[in-house]
Protein backbone atom coordinates (compact mmCIF):
# COMPACT_ATOMS: atom_id res chain seq x y z
CA UNK A 1 0.00 0.00 0.00
CA UNK A 2 1.41 3.68 -0.87
CA UNK A 3 1.57 6.30 1.53
CA UNK A 4 -1.05 8.27 0.24
CA UNK A 5 -3.54 5.37 0.47
CA UNK A 6 -1.67 4.20 3.54
CA UNK A 7 -3.33 7.65 4.63
CA UNK A 8 -6.43 7.25 3.77
CA UNK A 9 -6.85 3.92 5.72
CA UNK A 10 -4.97 4.93 8.81
CA UNK A 11 -5.86 8.53 9.74
CA UNK A 12 -9.98 8.60 10.69
CA UNK A 13 -9.98 12.32 9.10
CA UNK A 14 -8.51 11.76 6.52
CA UNK A 15 -10.68 12.06 3.00
CA UNK A 16 -11.37 8.60 1.37
CA UNK A 17 -14.52 9.07 0.31
CA UNK A 18 -16.79 11.46 -2.54
CA UNK A 19 -14.51 14.05 -4.37
CA UNK A 20 -11.77 14.04 -1.46
CA UNK A 21 -11.22 10.23 -1.24
CA UNK A 22 -11.22 10.41 -5.66
CA UNK A 23 -8.41 12.92 -5.37
CA UNK A 24 -6.33 10.83 -2.77
CA UNK A 25 -6.96 7.78 -5.32
CA UNK A 26 -6.19 9.85 -7.83
CA UNK A 27 -2.63 11.29 -6.40
CA UNK A 28 -1.43 8.11 -5.10
CA UNK A 29 -1.92 6.36 -8.53
CA UNK A 30 -0.71 9.31 -10.73
CA UNK A 31 2.01 10.87 -8.35
CA UNK A 32 2.64 14.92 -9.27
CA UNK A 33 0.65 14.67 -12.18
CA UNK A 34 -2.77 13.52 -10.33
CA UNK A 35 -1.96 15.96 -7.94
CA UNK A 36 -2.19 18.71 -10.82
CA UNK A 37 -5.45 17.13 -12.91
CA UNK A 38 -6.94 17.42 -9.16
CA UNK A 39 -6.38 20.90 -8.35
CA UNK A 40 -6.73 21.72 -11.92
CA UNK A 41 -10.85 20.32 -12.27
CA UNK A 42 -11.08 22.48 -8.84
CA UNK A 43 -11.36 25.46 -11.64
CA UNK A 44 -14.39 23.30 -13.73
CA UNK A 45 -15.64 22.06 -10.20
CA UNK A 46 -15.40 24.09 -7.57
CA UNK A 47 -16.77 21.53 -4.92
CA UNK A 48 -13.78 19.41 -5.52
CA UNK A 49 -11.67 20.80 -2.34
CA UNK A 50 -8.04 21.96 -3.52
CA UNK A 51 -7.67 23.74 -0.19
CA UNK A 52 -7.49 19.30 0.98
CA UNK A 53 -5.37 18.20 -2.15
CA UNK A 54 -2.89 21.15 -1.74
CA UNK A 55 -1.57 20.70 1.92
CA UNK A 56 -2.32 16.39 1.01
CA UNK A 57 0.23 17.15 -1.68
CA UNK A 58 2.58 19.28 1.29
CA UNK A 59 2.51 16.49 3.44
CA UNK A 60 3.52 13.43 0.79
CA UNK A 61 6.35 15.74 -0.02
CA UNK A 62 7.32 16.24 3.46
CA UNK A 63 7.29 12.30 3.47
CA UNK A 64 9.65 11.76 0.40
CA UNK A 65 6.88 10.47 -2.19
CA UNK A 66 7.95 13.48 -4.34
CA UNK A 67 9.87 16.80 -3.70
CA UNK A 68 8.57 19.87 -2.29
CA UNK A 69 9.47 21.97 -5.31
CA UNK A 70 7.39 19.15 -7.51
CA UNK A 71 4.21 19.59 -5.29
CA UNK A 72 4.22 23.67 -5.84
CA UNK A 73 4.97 23.09 -9.75
CA UNK A 74 2.54 20.67 -10.15
CA UNK A 75 -0.06 22.39 -8.14
CA UNK A 76 0.33 25.50 -10.15
CA UNK A 77 0.56 24.14 -13.52
CA UNK A 78 -2.95 22.10 -12.56
CA UNK A 79 -4.06 25.79 -11.54
CA UNK A 80 -2.98 27.93 -14.82
CA UNK A 81 -3.96 24.64 -16.62
CA UNK A 82 -7.20 24.51 -15.48
CA UNK A 83 -7.93 28.61 -15.80
CA UNK A 84 -6.43 28.82 -19.56
CA UNK A 85 -9.11 26.41 -20.94
CA UNK A 86 -11.67 28.38 -19.08
CA UNK A 87 -10.34 31.68 -20.71
CA UNK A 88 -10.25 29.70 -23.81
CA UNK A 89 -13.76 29.08 -24.02
CA UNK A 90 -14.62 32.42 -22.72
CA UNK A 91 -12.54 33.96 -25.28
CA UNK A 92 -14.84 31.75 -27.97
CA UNK A 93 -17.64 32.44 -26.54
CA UNK A 94 -17.58 36.24 -27.12
CA UNK A 95 -19.01 39.57 -26.51
CA UNK A 96 -21.81 39.41 -29.22
CA UNK A 97 -23.05 35.60 -27.59
CA UNK A 98 -22.84 37.51 -24.19
CA UNK A 99 -24.55 40.21 -24.98
CA UNK A 100 -27.14 38.06 -26.51
CA UNK A 101 -27.62 36.15 -22.93
CA UNK A 102 -27.80 39.26 -21.34
CA UNK A 103 -30.84 40.63 -23.79
CA UNK A 104 -32.88 36.97 -23.38
CA UNK A 105 -31.90 36.51 -19.42
CA UNK A 106 -34.58 37.53 -17.05
CA UNK A 107 -34.03 40.42 -14.36
CA UNK A 108 -30.36 41.18 -16.52
CA UNK A 109 -30.11 43.96 -18.95
CA UNK A 110 -27.28 45.25 -21.29
CA UNK A 111 -26.16 47.98 -19.40
CA UNK A 112 -25.24 45.36 -16.67
CA UNK A 113 -22.84 43.61 -19.25
CA UNK A 114 -21.28 47.27 -20.14
CA UNK A 115 -21.01 48.13 -16.37
CA UNK A 116 -19.21 44.95 -15.85
CA UNK A 117 -16.72 45.57 -19.33
CA UNK A 118 -16.28 49.54 -17.62
CA UNK A 119 -15.34 48.04 -14.54
CA UNK A 120 -13.15 44.79 -15.72
CA UNK A 121 -11.33 47.37 -17.99
CA UNK A 122 -10.57 49.27 -14.75
CA UNK A 123 -9.31 45.90 -12.42
CA UNK A 124 -9.42 43.15 -14.67
CA UNK A 125 -5.85 42.68 -13.50
CA UNK A 126 -6.85 42.98 -9.94
CA UNK A 127 -9.57 40.61 -10.18
CA UNK A 128 -7.71 37.88 -11.94
CA UNK A 129 -4.68 38.29 -9.86
CA UNK A 130 -6.67 38.25 -6.91
CA UNK A 131 -9.04 36.05 -7.86
CA UNK A 132 -6.98 32.68 -7.66
CA UNK A 133 -7.05 33.03 -4.20
CA UNK A 134 -10.73 33.32 -3.63
CA UNK A 135 -12.76 29.82 -3.61
CA UNK A 136 -15.31 29.73 -6.33
CA UNK A 137 -14.13 33.25 -7.96
CA UNK A 138 -11.33 31.74 -9.13
CA UNK A 139 -13.22 29.17 -11.16
CA UNK A 140 -15.62 32.08 -12.55
CA UNK A 141 -12.94 35.07 -13.08
CA UNK A 142 -11.40 33.42 -16.45
CA UNK A 143 -14.04 33.37 -17.95
CA UNK A 144 -15.16 37.32 -18.37
CA UNK A 145 -11.11 37.68 -18.78
CA UNK A 146 -11.75 35.71 -21.95
CA UNK A 147 -14.67 37.17 -23.21
CA UNK A 148 -12.94 40.24 -22.59
CA UNK A 149 -9.95 39.69 -24.48
CA UNK A 150 -7.75 40.38 -21.76
CA UNK A 151 -4.10 40.10 -23.51
CA UNK A 152 -3.60 36.43 -23.13
CA UNK A 153 0.43 36.86 -21.52
CA UNK A 154 -1.46 39.47 -19.24
CA UNK A 155 -3.72 36.28 -18.12
CA UNK A 156 -1.14 33.54 -17.99
CA UNK A 157 1.20 35.88 -15.77
CA UNK A 158 -1.21 37.05 -13.39
CA UNK A 159 -2.77 33.77 -13.06
CA UNK A 160 0.95 32.01 -12.11
CA UNK A 161 1.71 34.47 -9.85
CA UNK A 162 -1.87 34.25 -8.14
CA UNK A 163 -1.63 30.39 -8.22
CA UNK A 164 1.30 30.16 -6.83
CA UNK A 165 1.45 32.19 -4.08
CA UNK A 166 -2.20 30.59 -2.82
CA UNK A 167 -0.92 27.32 -3.45
CA UNK A 168 2.41 27.66 -1.68
CA UNK A 169 0.85 28.62 1.15
CA UNK A 170 -1.45 25.39 1.73
CA UNK A 171 0.79 23.15 0.14
CA UNK A 172 3.83 24.40 2.41
CA UNK A 173 1.48 24.21 5.26
CA UNK A 174 0.80 20.56 4.49
CA UNK A 175 4.40 20.04 4.49
CA UNK A 176 5.54 21.98 7.66
CA UNK A 177 2.40 19.97 9.52
CA UNK A 178 3.28 16.57 8.18
CA UNK A 179 0.77 14.17 9.84
CA UNK A 180 -1.64 16.98 11.22
CA UNK A 181 -1.88 18.64 7.69
CA UNK A 182 -5.21 17.99 7.81
CA UNK A 183 -5.52 20.63 10.41
CA UNK A 184 -5.46 23.29 7.44
CA UNK A 185 -9.19 22.05 6.80
CA UNK A 186 -11.32 23.95 9.65
CA UNK A 187 -9.98 27.20 8.67
CA UNK A 188 -10.01 26.94 4.63
CA UNK A 189 -13.44 25.53 5.05
CA UNK A 190 -15.11 28.06 7.20
CA UNK A 191 -13.32 30.54 4.82
CA UNK A 192 -14.93 29.11 1.41
CA UNK A 193 -18.21 29.43 3.81
CA UNK A 194 -17.72 33.12 4.13
CA UNK A 195 -17.36 33.63 0.53
CA UNK A 196 -20.44 31.32 -0.78
CA UNK A 197 -22.42 33.44 2.22
CA UNK A 198 -21.30 36.65 0.41
CA UNK A 199 -22.11 35.67 -2.98
CA UNK A 200 -25.17 34.62 -2.09
CA UNK A 201 -26.10 38.05 0.07
CA UNK A 202 -25.27 40.30 -3.52
CA UNK A 203 -27.04 38.15 -5.47
CA UNK A 204 -30.06 38.66 -3.02
CA UNK A 205 -29.83 41.96 -3.14
CA UNK A 206 -29.34 42.52 -7.16
CA UNK A 207 -32.62 40.04 -7.53
CA UNK A 208 -34.65 42.19 -5.15
CA UNK A 209 -33.34 45.39 -6.29
CA UNK A 210 -34.25 44.45 -9.71
CA UNK A 211 -37.42 43.05 -9.04
CA UNK A 212 -38.51 46.35 -7.31
CA UNK A 213 -37.50 48.01 -10.29
CA UNK A 214 -39.39 45.84 -12.17
CA UNK A 215 -42.23 46.23 -9.98
CA UNK A 216 -42.53 50.07 -10.12
CA UNK A 217 -42.55 50.00 -13.99
CA UNK A 218 -45.11 47.92 -14.12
Amino acid sequence: MTLLAQLAADVSNAPDSGLAGWTVDLMDKLGLFGAALAVSLDNFFPPIPSEIILPLAGFAASQGTFSLTGALIATTAGSVFGAMVLFGLGHVFGRDRAMRVFEKTPLLKVSDLERTEAWFAKHGAKAVFFGRMVPIFRSLISIPAGVEKMSILTFFVLTTAGSLIWNSIFVIAGYRLGENWDAVEPYASAFQKVVILAVVAVVAVFVFVRVRELRRRA
